[in-house]
């Protein structure tokens, strides 16, 4: 079985987008989207809806909720985590979590993003 897609409910769909396409190299595939959704494509073919139906301001997610992008090396990790940073997010140091080298932090849109490696 593979999964298909995944549907996430953002704050703004098009920041969103940008943002997944500039920090994790998600394929938009030509296609831009709108302010209700938006597509993206992985290397592996899963599809990541970015949906924001209602035009709501916030996003409630349980507190646990994350969506993780797994690298290749720890110092990928150490990479996209300078590269954040020295871009103006907030984002904590990577740490040895659960057996991987990660870190979390909330991406534009309203959701958290784990990267590990």
């Amino acid at each position: 079985m593979i999964l298909n897609h995944l549907n996430l409910a953002v704050s703004d769909v098009q920041q969103a987008r940008a943002f997944l396409m500039k920090y994790f190299d998600l394929d938009p595939e030509g296609k831009t989207g709108n302010d209700h959704i938006a597509f993206l494509r992985d290397d592996n073919g899963m599809v990541l809806t970015l949906t924001n139906f209602d035009q709501g301001a916030d996003v409630k997610y349980p507190h646990t909720f994350h969506i993780g992008f797994i690298q290749d090396s720890p110092e990928k990790v150490d990479a996209i985590n300078l590269r954040l940073n020295e871009d103006g997010f907030k984002v904590d140091p990577p740490r040895k979590l659960h057996g991987s080298w990660t870190f979390y932090f909330l991406a534009p849109g309203g959701f958290v993003i784990e990267v590990l490696g």
